[in-house]
């Protein structure tokens, strides 16, 4: 069975820094385009950020300059950097790894931007 495992979430001030997480040792990772997105409260889910095979990288308008995904396929891992963070950035982010047909899902991590 595939696991992602996210880490890194938790409660943080307006302004503040959060660096997530998202490991997987059940699948040859370097294949994977992964993802990060977010749920909030009474909202749907949403893309927050991509980074293909190739390590290009596309993200939500409103965290451009502000988020930073990265990948690290020696150590299966891929990362979100957040920075600036906003109290509409509160919402549980979910790691995603897409190839082919095969689509996995992370058990998500709680974001919460408060003061």
């Amino acid at each position: 069975q595939v696991q992602l495992v996210e880490s890194g979430g938790g409660l943080v001030q307006p302004g503040g820094f959060l660096r997530l997480s998202c490991a997987s040792s059940s699948i040859i990772f370097n294949l994977y385009e992964m993802a990060w997105y977010r749920q909030a409260p009474g909202k749907q889910r949403e893309l927050v950020a991509r980074i293909f095979t190739d390590s290009n990288t596309n993200y939500l308008d409103s965290v451009k300059g502000r988020f930073t995904i990265s990948r690290d396929n020696a150590k299966n891992t891929v990362y979100l950097q957040m920075n600036s963070l906003k109290p509409e950035d509160t919402a549980v982010y979910y790691c995603n790894a897409q190839y082919d047909r095969r689509d996995y899902w992370g058990q998500g991590t709680q974001v919460t931007v408060s003061s």
